[in-house]
This record gives C-alpha cells, structure tokens and sequence, in this order.
C-alpha cells in the first residue's frame, strides 16, 4: 500500500515536471506572442469578378479567429500586429465532365493577398497569398445556403493558415 502511494506521488511529480518544462506552449499551437495588440484592416475586393460582401465577412472571419485564439486586444489603429490586403482572385471553373461532355460540378477559387506587418518582431512580418476552393455540383447554382457553406469552408481554411503562418510559424 505504501508503495502504491509513493508510486502515485512519484507519477504526479513527473507529470508537473513536464508540464512546467513546456511553459511555452499553449493550446492554440501558437509560439510566445511578443505582442498585445492586433489591427485587421478592412480586405479590399480586387477579383475581377466580385461577389458584394465577400470581403467584409473576410475581414471578420479573420479578426473573430485571432481574438478567438490569442488574448490580444483588438484595435484599430497602432497595433502591434497588422493584418491587411486584398481578394485578388474570385472564380467559379468547371472540374470534371460528364460522358456527353458537361459539367458535372464547378469549383469556387479564392486567393487573398496577406500583408502581415510585426511592429515588435519586423523579421517576421511577410505578403503572401493564401488560397482554397470549394467543389460542388454543377446543376447547383452557387447562392444561399450552397454560396455561405462554400465561404464558410474557405475563409475557415484561408484564416488559419494565415494565423499558422504569422502566429503559429507553421
């Protein structure tokens, strides 16, 4: 009995040990922020076929995932971090044929130019573009629900790896 009770104390001494070891890391993935305050400025709409709206709810997708995600405050002027660009790109192409040569589904394409600026840490700042699509079928037309279900699932994939890449170094 007195050894299973040593044994315990042991297992959760250990176990303090190595979370303590790992002061660094949290549940967002995210490296140490060396920073209190981040700006997204609104996304300009520059695709040469534009949806209205489409970069209002970008730029709040974006701001609601990193203040979801960090404890930064949101500003919007003279933050520490600052998020900005554009939608260079808003297509919709066909992706495979039918027998008789027709469309069987399309596929929606965004690409967003990013400008991240890190006014504590200027090495990391960056301009990249970021991308994703959304396949589905070609007798849907892509409004309502089919059109807020596909930017739902690209502004979910294009705000993270915009948070992996400036936040999370990934």
């Amino acid at each position: 009995m007195k050894l299973q009770h040593t044994l315990y104390k042991f297992t959760a001494l250990l176990f303090c040990l190595i979370l303590s070891s790992c002061g660094a890391y949290n549940f967002t993935g995210t490296a140490p922020i060396d920073a209190e305050s981040f700006q997204v400025n609104s996304f300009l709409n520059n695709a040469e076929l534009i949806e209205p709206g489409i970069e209002r709810n970008f730029t709040i997708k974006l701001q609601d995932l990193i203040a979801g995600q960090t404890s930064l405050t949101m500003t919007n002027t003279n933050a520490d971090l600052v998020y900005e660009g554009e939608i260079t790109q808003y297509r919709i192409s066909p992706m495979t044929a039918t027998a008789d040569q027709t469309a069987a589904q399309n596929r929606l394409y965004i690409a967003i130019n990013v400008r991240f600026t890190n006014k504590k840490t200027p090495e990391d700042d960056f301009e990249k573009t970021f991308s994703h699509f959304y396949d589905f079928p070609a007798n849907t037309q892509l409004i309502g629900g089919t059109l807020n279900t596909a930017l739902d699932e690209i502004y979910e994939r294009i705000t993270q790896d915009i948070f992996n890449a400036s936040l999370a170094k990934w």
